[in-house]
């Protein structure tokens, strides 16, 4: 199945045209995401850049000047003559001490804060896919969840604990909510790193995230936020832990 099947609306939600102000930095921030979520995937080509920047909205020169931001960051490749293009490069995982030194930035209060974002983004989004969406719809989801069980690496089970959340939102149908998924994942999901070592609470994240998508699913709106929310609020208040002992 194609890389663009899979993933959906929260791929869609990466082409959509970006904000007025700032554009490459909009652009970087965008792509730059999508990739460190992998929502864009190693060594995929991107569209052209004509088509880019079309779907994008922004013009061509604003898009190179993007591109060659994220080449720089090492999160773009370019290849020239026949079969050339841009093509994506995921970035490394950080090693667990620069984790910590990331979580040791935030105060509690930051993180409880960051939060409690979180959490009214996954429950808004979790109610309202309840109210719209389809069993079919969240093929996806169900497809992450599994994943989640069977990831090996912290790396990777944050990657995807990321990505449920946000095609969580794409399901709720809701480009917005869904860009803002993707732009506080990618501020706090590697950090998850830090607490997803645990199997025993990963396994926990993903029965948490199979009865997410049961009340989806079933149309209970209420409970699906409700669960969505919990979800959140362990991840946090796990990580608030983790500070307070660094």
């Amino acid at each position: 199945m194609k890389q663009q099947q899979i993933n959906g609306g929260a791929r869609r939600a990466v082409f959509t045209p970006v904000d007025n102000r700032a554009r490459v930095d909009a652009v970087v921030r965008r792509i730059g995401d999508a990739i460190e979520l992998g929502l864009l995937a190693e060594g995929e080509q991107l569209p052209g850049e004509s088509e880019l920047a079309g779907q994008l909205g922004v013009s061509t020169v604003t898009l190179r000047e993007a591109l060659m931001a994220l080449r720089q960051q090492g999160l773009v490749t370019t290849r020239r003559g026949r079969g050339g293009g841009s093509f994506v490069s995921s970035p490394e995982a950080p090693g667990a001490e620069r984790l910590r030194v990331r979580l040791r930035g935030w105060s509690t209060e930051e993180l409880r804060d960051l939060g409690d974002h979180w959490a009214a983004l996954s429950g808004t989004a979790a109610r309202l896919a309840a109210e719209r969406t389809e069993p079919d719809d969240l093929v996806q989801l169900r497809r992450t969840a599994e994943e989640l069980t069977h990831a090996a690496d912290t790396a990777a089970r944050s990657r995807i604990y990321g990505r449920f959340h946000v095609e969580l939102a794409a399901a709720a149908q809701s480009a917005r909510l869904t860009r803002e998924q993707v732009a506080l994942q990618t501020e706090i999901g590697a950090v998850l790193c830090l607490v997803l070592g645990d199997d025993e609470y990963r396994e926990e994240v993903a029965d948490r995230h199979r009865s997410v998508i049961s009340a989806v699913q079933d149309g209970i709106q209420e409970t699906a936020r409700r669960l969505a929310e919990r979800c959140v609020q362990e991840s946090t208040a796990r990580l608030v832990a983790l500070r307070l002992t660094l």
